[in-house]
C-alpha cells in the first residue's frame, strides 16, 4: 500500500469471516482456509470466532502481482 490510499470504506470492514474474505478474493472457502492455514493470508482469533483483516487480502493480492 502506498501513500493516503485506504482500503477501508467503513468500520465494518476491518476484520471479516473466512466467508466474506474468500469472496473477497473471490475464491471458494476451502482455499480460503488453505492459505489462511498455510500462512499465505494473515488471520486473527477474537475468542472463538476466525477473522481476516482486509489488510491482509490487500498484502496479499499485492504479492500475487508483484
Amino acid at each position: 500500500m502506498t501513500g493516503n490510499v485506504t482500503p477501508l470504506n467503513n468500520a465494518d470492514d476491518l476484520l471479516l469471516s473466512i466467508k466474506d474474505a474468500a469472496k473477497r478474493l473471490n475464491i471458494g472457502r476451502t482455499l480460503m482456509y488453505e492459505l489462511v492455514n498455510s500462512g499465505q493470508v494473515e488471520s486473527v482469533h477474537i475468542g472463538k470466532l476466525h477473522r481476516v483483516p482486509v489488510i491482509a487480502l490487500i498484502r496479499y493480492a499485492e504479492r500475487l502481482t508483484a
